[in-house]
């Protein structure tokens, strides 16, 4: 490598960042004049956790996929109804035993203009850098923490073909119908070789992607920079060029306060989530706008791909289920019909999310059936079930440990307060986030606070959790049922929709009434926006969607 080149690429890319940067009138680089350019167009964000990686293989948090989806595409992607759509490829086919599909590339995509390529321009995307990208998740030496979404589902000899510049096929080990949500999550964005050979390890910070933005500058704790991709292949229904905004720029304020702040002084054009600390203030006990900020910012909330519950380790050869009340199905039930969850939601979530009442998968998949009747507050069905269990308004019935983290302790006291009425001795003890994962992967922790969020929007995501073969994760509670699974397996090889859904349905309510979980909330996205931004929608995922937003 050429260093006095190479500075000199990084010295102009770190002259226009400075430029864009005080477009957005926030960050002051060292080496920048003060001045403003208001004709730009730059959409602002903050994330507070920072940005681990900018290299697709690693998108596995949401600070890492939103930085990703801007800079990259995938050959499938999700839309807001959660419908699979083109992206990089323009079709596709299945073959008639679900093994082979074989996908349609686009011919007009071209990478990002860099110094990779020859003469710094962009070449167009062929088949082999699937191929490339795909292989390159599954290589060890690479450790892409996405190597589990191929895992005992692709071919073990030929997984990933070329057929030609355009074709690119995919062999599965075994018909396995959710693989195309898989493949838009964003470990499945193509790369260059070229970019990966020529910045090794740096790749991390030097992206060279096909998608709506391109790379600038990144200083770590301080500023990312993306610019507009003048060259990208998508139109809007006018057939005019995405995207619409000049660019992106992400700041790095480790505190939501400093966070909130920056959105109410108008540095900021939305915020994600609101933090409890300021959560009264802005919102009533309904979920809704106080009155005082109304016209001041727009409030979105949209179904969220999350379901928060509390599980129950239910191997019947493990020690600790062997001498815990949680053993009988009816004292698990019991604790579901005990809690008014619709309670919970009021005052302690300010109405985000909605009470867990149906099955398991949430709210927001499109297999979502209000017909799997979940669990009401009862408090006399749970006094019935306990009697039923030989603990006649608790008589006898040994102390239960609820193990949660520190920011969900409030929650466990509440269900804790509320099922002691029932006579359920339920003791909470707050442990860090690391220690409760170490615990319940190895079946330490007998009840326990946890969460899944899809990694792509196909109910057998959240179903896996319970599927004997699966190891913890995901299936932390050792849940075993052989009818369960058999409906498992026929579900992941159904082509038709309606009928995977209605499988999905029956596992759900067997998972129901087994209770090796107690469903508390369906999440909920919740976005505070400047009221100068248009056509910025919240989606299921949570995505962060930003083609065809367009700010005033």
């Amino acid at each position: 490598m050429n260093h006095l080149n190479n500075n000199t690429a990084i010295r102009k890319a770190l002259q226009y960042a400075c430029y864009l940067l005080f477009i957005t009138y926030s960050l002051q680089l060292s080496s920048c004049n003060t001045h403003e350019h208001h004709d730009k167009k730059i959409f602002h964000y903050n994330e507070q956790s920072g940005i681990a990686s900018l290299d697709p293989a690693f998108a596995k948090n949401q600070a890492i996929v939103w930085p990703v989806h801007q800079l990259y595409n995938t050959l499938l992607e999700i839309d807001s109804d959660l419908i699979l759509r083109p992206s990089l490829a323009k079709s596709w086919e299945i073959s008639d035993n679900n093994i082979l599909i074989t996908f349609h590339l686009r011919t007009d995509v071209n990478f990002h203009d860099d110094a990779c390529f020859s003469n710094g321009k962009g070449r167009r995307l062929i088949a082999d850098d699937v191929v490339y990208s795909f292989k390159r998740i599954i290589d060890k030496s690479v450790a892409s923490p996405g190597a589990w979404i191929f895992n005992n589902r692709v071919d073990s000899l030929n997984a990933f073909t070329a057929i030609n510049d355009s074709t690119f096929q995919l062999k599965l080990s075994g018909a396995f119908q959710p693989i195309l949500g898989i493949l838009s999550m964003q470990y499945c964005s193509v790369v260059p070789h070229e970019a990966v050979e020529k910045y090794g390890n740096e790749f991390r910070r030097h992206p060279v992607g096909t998608g709506p933005f391109s790379f600038v500058a990144w200083e770590e704790g301080q500023a990312l920079v993306l610019k507009k991709n003048e060259h990208y292949f998508e139109t809007d229904k006018h057939g005019i060029r995405l995207p619409y905004l000049d660019g992106i720029k992400v700041s790095f304020f480790d505190s939501k306060a400093t966070e909130f702040l920056e959105f109410r002084q108008g540095r900021l054009d939305f915020i994600n989530d609101i933090d409890a600390s300021f959560k009264d203030e802005i919102l009533t006990k309904s979920g809704n706008l106080k009155k005082e900020w109304e016209g001041k910012l727009i409030l979105q909330k949209y179904p969220y791909l999350n379901i928060e519950y509390l599980g129950i380790l239910v191997d019947s050869t493990n020690e600790l289920v062997k001498n815990s009340p949680l053993r009988s199905k009816k004292v698990r039930q019991a604790i579901n019909y005990a809690f008014d969850r619709k309670k919970m939601m009021l005052y302690l979530r300010n109405s985000i999310g909605t009470a867990a009442e149906n099955g398991f998968a949430p709210m927001g998949l499109p297999s979502f059936d209000t017909a799997v009747i979940g669990y009401r507050y009862d408090v006399a069905k749970a006094k019935q079930l306990l009697a039923e269990a030989g603990f006649p308004d608790g008589k006898d019935l040994p102390a239960i440990k609820l193990l949660t983290i520190p920011i969900y302790a409030d929650l466990g006291s509440y269900i804790a307060n509320e099922l002691k009425q029932t006579g359920i001795n339920v003791q909470v003890e707050t442990i860090q986030k690391s220690l409760l994962l170490q615990q319940t992967a190895k079946s330490q922790a007998l009840f326990f606070r946890g969460s899944w969020i899809a990694d792509y929007p196909d109910a057998e995501n959240f179903l896996s959790l319970f599927y004997s073969k699966n190891p913890a994760p995901p299936n932390y509670t050792r849940y075993k049922n052989p009818t369960y699974d058999a409906l498992y397996e026929r579900a992941i090889a159904e082509k038709n929709d309606s009928i995977r859904y209605a499988l999905y349905q029956q596992m759900d309510k067997i998972i129901i009434n087994d209770a090796p979980v107690v469903p508390l909330w369906y999440d909920m996205v919740i976005h505070l926006v400047q009221p100068n931004i248009e056509q910025f929608y919240p989606n299921s995922i949570n995505l962060l969607e930003l083609r065809e937003t367009k700010k005033n």
